[in-house]
């Protein structure tokens, strides 16, 4: 007895891709994850704009993150440069991060993962059962694209990021609209910790090697070194080094492996895993009280640690905002010169990775990023294939929602967690 399981379209999983997997007598005889990514150039048209152009441009690579790869993008520059900003502008920036944190992983929870969880096809269709969750997403997701707006100029493709700091700097009485119902918004952040601690997840424990930066200091978003649940210790310039890059034969898509052999996941998971003794205590004790161990194996669980997340950026952003004070200058600036350098940042999903190589005019010569999705490609592919002997037994529409919300516990992108894939099943 053989099995096919053919996936026409994924929609939008940066650029087209598909999902064929052939099973012969339960076991699978091909599984295949296939991007069909169309070129978007960013990285070649980059090539001989001035260093200042790149946050602002890179920012358009994504409209749910834009402000990882200002960060990322504005950190590697700035090695380049010799420039040390303030820790006023880490501060400021964190801040705007944490905002970025919330609105990103508030969009996927509540209205893009949580439906699969509940068996409705769209958040518009758990409304009607569910209002209040929603409109306690719409309220949280609102807080978190405030805190952009603020310091960044618009919650959208923020303005005034640059290499060095900000255009402007923010006076501590602008953030007076985010107090008046932090409140409401810590209580139902932290709420959310137990609604989806509750929740029922399919079964699915791979032995996965999470990676995420490190630090010390805090819970790691802009900095910090590269670590890993199986051992890695690295720093951030040895990215490339440690995991490879390739192609497979059926999908244009480059991926990385661990040293070219394994997949590894990033993302929130990875960085709760790795991280957790650093989230804001409050936050700790409701995942105690939730009955939430770590590390977190289950991928399905990535939806608790996206809100364990917005919990601690909700609690820290409160912080920060108590104690700001702004910097006696906007930004730092010095004079171009050549170079080049790598920055690591967390996106919420994941690990963001910018190379860039400037003349001694400032013009760009090579540029180079790595996005989460592309990283966790390998590991979608490999929680498929764990999944493949399950599928075979499952009928069309029951195999179809398992696919799509196993890709969907790595919000690869907004477009793909809404309308991820056409399932169509054959049997010989």
């Amino acid at each position: 007895m053989s099995k096919e399981i053919k996936v026409d379209y994924l929609a939008r999983v940066e650029g087209e891709g598909a999902l064929d997997i052939k099973l012969r007598d339960g076991q699978v005889e091909k599984l295949e994850l296939r991007i069909f990514e169309p070129p978007r150039f960013f990285e070649a048209f980059l090539e001989g704009r001035s260093y200042m152009e790149v946050p602002d441009i890179t920012a358009r690579i994504c409209g749910i993150c834009p402000v990882a790869y200002q960060m990322s993008s504005a950190r590697a520059l700035e090695k380049i440069l010799g420039i040390e900003v303030s820790p006023e502008i880490k501060t400021l920036r964190r801040l705007l991060y944490l905002g970025e944190y919330v609105e990103s992983h508030v969009l996927h929870v509540y209205l893009l993962h949580a439906p699969d969880f509940f068996g409705y096809e769209s958040a518009i269709e758990m409304a009607k059962d569910h209002p209040d969750v929603v409109k306690k997403a719409l309220s949280l997701k609102h807080w978190g694209n405030l805190v952009m707006q603020i310091i960044g100029g618009r919650s959208v493709h923020p303005v005034s990021p640059r290499v060095g700091g900000f255009h402007r700097a923010v006076k501590k009485e602008e953030f007076t609209p985010l107090l008046t119902n932090l409140d409401e918004v810590k209580q139902t952040a932290l709420d959310a910790v137990e609604w989806t601690a509750g929740l029922r997840f399919p079964d699915l424990e791979r032995d996965t090697e999470y990676v995420s930066l490190w630090s010390n200091a805090e819970y790691p978003i802009l900095e910090g070194r590269i670590r890993s649940t199986k051992g890695i210790d690295v720093a951030e310039e040895e990215f490339e080094t440690t995991f490879i890059e390739h192609q497979v034969p059926y999908s244009t898509a480059l991926r990385r492996l661990v040293r070219g052999k394994t997949p590894y996941a990033a993302g929130p998971q990875a960085r709760v895993n790795l991280n957790h003794d650093k989230l804001m205590p409050e936050v700790l004790d409701k995942a105690k009280e939730a009955g939430i161990s770590f590390p977190i194996q289950n991928p399905y669980m990535s939806i608790v640690s996206r809100i364990l997340e917005v919990a601690h950026a909700v609690l820290e952003a409160e912080e920060i905002i108590e104690r700001y004070k702004p910097p006696s200058a906007p930004y730092v600036m010095k004079e171009p010169r050549e170079g080049e350098a790598v920055a690591i940042t967390e996106a919420p999903r994941g690990m963001l990775y910018h190379k860039y190589a400037i003349d001694g005019r400032g013009m760009v010569k090579t540029a180079k990023i790595s996005s989460p999705t592309a990283q966790n490609q390998s590991s979608m592919e490999a929680d498929l294939l764990e999944l493949a002997p399950k599928l075979a037994k499952m009928t069309n529409e029951k195999a179809t929602l398992l696919c799509e919300q196993t890709i969907r516990n790595y919000d690869p992108c907004i477009s793909c967690s809404a309308h991820f894939l056409k399932l169509n099943i054959t049997s010989e």
